[in-house]
């Protein structure tokens, strides 16, 4: 390791992370990457002339859509050159390295010797107007106006872009033909676009267009903390308000000093594995509706409402919202509510066992699940993928095993893995994630620590108290669709010069792609479902 360590929820002074040259730095991500390392995360910043990150500037409100964000040369941009940083996860030394780099107006891209970049470069590119050379399907990725003067595809500053503007991919030849879905989808379901490339039924490429949701959280969030910032963590992605409002407390503890009491990382802890247990289910239950099968698809939708009403229970919403916040948790579980929480668990848990086991039971469910949408473990390593859709594939990656924090400390849960990496794969390592989880719930439940919920201190007070200036802090947690990366960088008055969120969608929307290489057509619901990756958690 070459770079500066940190542990999750940890920091470094931005003085201690070492700036390399480009090459330096490109080959130091490769091999590590090669060598085992995940690319938790790769972004630039705003350099001020003092090296440390620039101010936000004049304005912080951001304009929502495709084009999302104050025009070049406005706040958080502008004419400042961008540095790169890489944030690299080690398994086995259970911490994480931050390596940097002034890459100028253009570099070589990472991306031919290093997959799981792709879709960072992509974003570089888009945000900051530099231009990873050599990168092999330059596009923008959210369709937004560059952030400083130009862009990096030569067009002239201010250009909007626009998706039907922007190049597919395509296949030639006889035979072959295109089919378009979305961004408009039936039912209730956010918007994207998908691209097949077809020879009769057989899908040769799907590429993935995102971007409809964009709604510039990342702008928003710098300058902060501000009273709003909780508000913007737990709306990041609605069904993983636990796991981003966690990782942003965890954050904010490390910068801080705070440390939350043991009954408060209890509490957060059921509050995460009741956000897995609703969304595990309700994909199982959608799951099995995609095949027809309804005695699951019907139970499981019930089910899954079940436990968010134990969220309820809990904070009062069903999402989890207003619940974690940095210091602690602004619920505690009185005895008759803990009791009652106990109470309505175990029937809950009961009918989720018989639903589920229902479709493993069914020849006709087995048959379309196996051998559908299989993503091969040399694939799901190359592309970086991360949670259940890893696991599924035989990669064995969960943040609450390889890097612990809060109650996770005390209370271990197993690693949930199968090796054929189809949909049949997908499904069960929820199932397993879901009894797994249950026995969690019920550890948490049976010995919640005594004590306080709240540290004290002014960060529990308010979100708008200044954090230590010149930081860089990273957090990880193990959210439901796996892990969550968030990095943040103080400016001179311990303000936030830049905050990064990588959420775990960031890194599968290519492994859904690569699912569908050489499958029907017809297969897409199913494969789509399997990974159930956010939108909005993306469009950031």
């Amino acid at each position: 390791m070459i770079g500066a360590r940190v542990i999750n929820g940890g920091t470094v002074p931005v003085r201690d992370i070492p700036v390399l040259g480009m090459e330096a730095f490109r080959a130091a991500v490769i091999e590590a990457v090669r060598d085992g390392a995940g690319l938790a995360a790769y972004f630039g910043y705003p350099l001020a002339p003092d090296g440390a990150v620039a101010p936000p500037g004049g304005g912080a409100a951001v304009a929502g859509g495709r084009t999302g964000g104050a025009p070049a040369g406005s706040a958080g941009g502008g004419t400042h050159p961008v540095r790169l940083v890489a944030v690299l996860t080690w398994p086995m030394a259970g911490g994480c390295e931050v390596v940097a780099t002034d890459p100028g107006e253009s570099f070589p891209a990472l991306t031919p010797d290093c997959p799981p970049a792709h879709w960072f470069e992509r974003e570089i590119a888009e945000q900051w107007a530099l231009r990873p050379e050599g990168h092999p399907w330059l596009k923008p990725i959210r369709y937004h106006r560059a952030w400083r003067p130009g862009d990096a595809w030569g067009r002239p500053p201010g250009t909007e872009i626009l998706p039907c503007v922007t190049d597919f991919f395509r296949v030639e030849g006889d035979e072959i033909h295109e089919v378009a879905v979305g961004p408009v989808h039936a039912g209730v379901i956010e918007p994207g676009h998908f691209r097949f490339q077809c020879h009769g039924e057989q899908v040769f490429h799907l590429e993935i267009a995102l971007g409809y949701q964009h709604r510039g959280v990342e702008r928003a969030l710098a300058g902060g903390p501000d009273p709003r910032t909780p508000h913007l963590m737990e709306t990041l992605a609605g069904d993983t308000t636990i796991g981003h409002s966690l990782a942003y407390a965890h954050l904010v503890e490390g910068m801080t000093g705070v440390k939350a009491p043991a009954r408060a990382l209890a509490i957060r802890a059921l509050a995460l594995e009741l956000e897995r247990l609703a969304n595990h289910v309700g994909d199982l239950g959608a799951l099995a509706n995609d095949v027809g099968f309804l005695p699951t698809a019907s139970y499981c939708g019930r089910l899954r409402g079940d436990f968010l009403n134990l969220s309820a229970l809990v904070c009062g919403s069903r999402f989890g919202r207003g619940l974690v916040r940095p210091g602690g948790v602004r619920f505690d579980l009185d005895p008759a509510r803990l009791e009652s929480l106990k109470n309505r668990f175990e029937p809950v848990a009961r009918d989720v066992e018989s639903a589920v086991t229902l479709l493993w039971r069914s020849s006709s469910v087995l048959a379309r699940f196996e051998e559908t949408g299989r993503v091969p473990r040399e694939t799901a390593l190359a592309l970086g993928l991360v949670g259940p859709a890893a696991r599924a594939s035989g990669v064995e990656r969960d943040v609450r095993m390889d890097f612990p924090t809060g109650f996770y400390r005390f209370l271990q849960v197993p690693v949930a893995l199968l090796p054929s990496g189809d949909v049949f794969a997908r499904a069960f390592v929820r199932w397993l994630e879901i009894q797994r989880s249950e026995a969690f719930i019920r550890q948490v439940l049976a010995g919640l620590p005594e004590g306080p919920c709240q540290a004290d201190g002014p960060v529990v007070a308010g979100s708008e108290v200044p954090l230590p200036p010149h930081l860089l802090g990273v957090s990880l947690v193990e959210g439901w669709r796996g892990e969550i990366c968030h990095v943040a960088v103080t400016d001179g008055a311990g303000r936030f010069g830049w905050y990064k969120v990588v959420d775990p969608s960031f890194h599968n929307w290519m492994g859904l792609a690569m699912a569908l290489r050489d499958q029907p057509i017809s297969d897409f619901p199913l494969c789509n479902k399997s990974f159930n990756l956010s939108y909005c958690g993306h469009d950031l």
